[in-house]
């Protein structure tokens, strides 16, 4: 009985999940430079900025409340975020400028970051074409305002 009891208690107890690798240092400033293109371009209202960090097809996105869709979601294509750049929607005083950008997993050619700004965080999934890191999708959340 007792073997038994050991036995059971020890598969209910999970194996440590794997550490994860470094991340490459080269490949992390690479993917950083990207995502600060992306927000720093905003800041500056600088399309050209912006339009070089996206993919063609960029999918961004954000979870919003419609009482009429249980799973709804605004979308925005790379076209529609390069224009509100030109328009300078986000163009804020360098003074003022409070963002992080975080690596935070790099797997082949495929990665994840974090950036933060007074105004939003978004979640990137990167992916790497040859040497060139572009934002494929963005999963963005407001922050709210003061």
């Amino acid at each position: 009985m007792f073997a038994a009891l050991l036995a059971a208690a020890t598969m209910a107890v999970a194996p440590a999940p794997p550490v994860p690798a470094p991340l490459d240092p080269v490949q992390v400033k690479a993917i950083e430079a990207v995502a600060y293109d992306y927000v720093d371009g905003q800041l500056e209202g600088d399309a050209t900025r912006v339009a070089r960090s996206l993919h063609p097809d960029l999918a961004k996105r954000a979870v919003t409340v419609d009482p009429d869709e249980k799973l709804a979601l605004r979308r925005m294509t790379k076209e529609e975020l390069v224009d509100l750049t030109k328009q300078g929607v986000l163009k804020t005083p360098k003074d003022q400028w409070n963002r992080s950008v975080r690596v935070l997993d790099i797997a082949g050619n495929a990665a994840v970051a974090r950036v933060e700004t007074p105004w939003f965080v978004d979640y990137f999934h990167l992916g790497r074409f040859g040497d060139r890191w572009v934002i494929v999708n963005a999963l963005w959340q407001p922050k709210p305002r003061s």
